[in-house]
């Protein structure tokens, strides 16, 4: 996208007009500039008011001399507007970057200015730098398709159902220590409420009770919710191109194969390795400067839902997969170790097995020494 802007600037010769986002709630702030040389035009507009952003794109244009149909390259940071803004934008004629924020530079020094404007002055100084071909800039974020994105939802609205039940199931434990109770919070809790004494013989306190027996109602709730989007789990994966390998692996269930499949693999192409090991941020971030050597552990800066689920899945595989290469490697390396070499060697073979279950889905190779579950044989 931004080579064939370039290209469509130099067989016209007309300079590209670049447009940098600060989005906020009530307002965004646009920059705009043709180079680094050029000092930034700067407009506010109301937020999501996209008419207006096309009067000022046009209007930027006739500041700077350009032709009507002059290219325009932008950027914004990912973010509370998520992928709509790009989507209009390119459809509009508009070339975008969606810029992932942590990797945007900043300056070191202990008390720095910060201000919209000085972050819109540092987007088009970026921006400038990323269309001259210096590709190391910043990291781009990769925009999923409409599809992509939208089925994502089942599997992340089922981790934040199960997220409000262990809050609940908490807070009603919670709720009874303080009481000097115990009780396992199964099906039967509301007859073990009623029947419950406190420390001198009396039964819990009438608010006390009201209050448990509501949250109890809202865990109930809560768990029909979450049986039914596990069976609309299950009809999914049994359909999904890339789920259906990963299930008939021992080890991976369906909790794992549909993370992996909606976040990454799913979506995605990877041409080698360590994109793979990147997009998860299970990669080294080795510190050498001089003789002092330093391993800061895992970037953690791809997709932390992959990235936890990986971890899982490194212990399922020791467990299910004792016979695998990996699980030979990762014993001859760190099973004689304390707890602690053990679990950083389980992240190592958590990037292995992702780059495995990479190469099993993209070209069915099966991961060295691995079987297969019983039902796909």
């Amino acid at each position: 996208m931004t080579t064939a802007t370039t290209r469509q600037a130099e067989s016209t010769g007309s300079p590209v007009l670049m447009m940098a986002f600060e989005l906020a709630e009530k307002y965004w702030k646009l920059g705009f500039t043709t180079g680094t040389a050029q000092r930034a035009r700067r407009r506010q507009i109301p937020a999501r008011d996209v008419e207006r952003l096309e009067l000022e794109i046009a209007a930027a244009k006739r500041r700077f001399g350009l032709a009507p149909d002059a290219p325009v390259m932008s950027c914004y940071e990912a973010g509370r507007e998520g992928f709509w803004l790009h989507r209009w934008l390119v459809a509009h004629g508009v070339h975008n970057v969606v810029v992932d924020s942590s990797s945007i530079e900043v300056n070191r020094r202990a008390r720095r200015t910060k201000t919209d404007r000085v972050d819109l002055d540092g987007l088009l100084r970026l921006l400038a730098r990323y269309l001259a071909g210096e590709r190391h800039a910043w990291s781009v974020v990769h925009v999923p398709s409409v599809t992509a994105e939208d089925t994502r939802h089942l599997e992340r609205e089922l981790e934040t159902v199960k997220q409000d039940r262990t809050r609940i199931v908490n807070r009603v434990r919670g709720l009874l220590t303080t009481q000097g109770v115990r009780l396992p919070i199964t099906a039967t809790l509301p007859e073990k409420l009623v029947a419950v004494r406190l420390w001198n013989g009396d039964p819990l306190p009438a608010g006390l009770h009201a209050r448990l027996r509501r949250e109890w109602q809202q865990l109930q709730r809560l768990q029909v919710r979450i049986t039914a989007l596990g069976v609309l789990r299950r009809k999914q994966l049994r359909t999904d191109r890339v789920a259906g390998p990963l299930l008939t692996l021992r080890g991976v269930g369906e909790s794992g194969a549909a993370v992996l499949t909606s976040e990454f693999f799913g979506w995605r192409q990877f041409r080698n390795p360590r994109q793979v090991g990147a997009l998860s941020g299970l990669t080294p971030t080795p510190h050498r400067s001089g003789d002092l050597i330093r391993e800061q552990g895992i970037g953690k800066a791809g997709n932390r839902r992959v990235r936890a689920v990986m971890i899982q899945l490194g212990w399922a595989w020791l467990r299910f997969q004792p016979l695998s290469a990996l699980a030979r490697w990762y014993q001859q390396r760190f099973g004689d170790g304390g707890a602690r070499v053990r679990r950083i060697g389980i992240v190592a073979l958590a990037r292995k097995l992702l780059v495995a279950f990479w190469r099993y889905v993209d070209a069915g190779i099966v991961p060295e020494g691995a079987t297969l579950k019983a039902m796909a044989a």
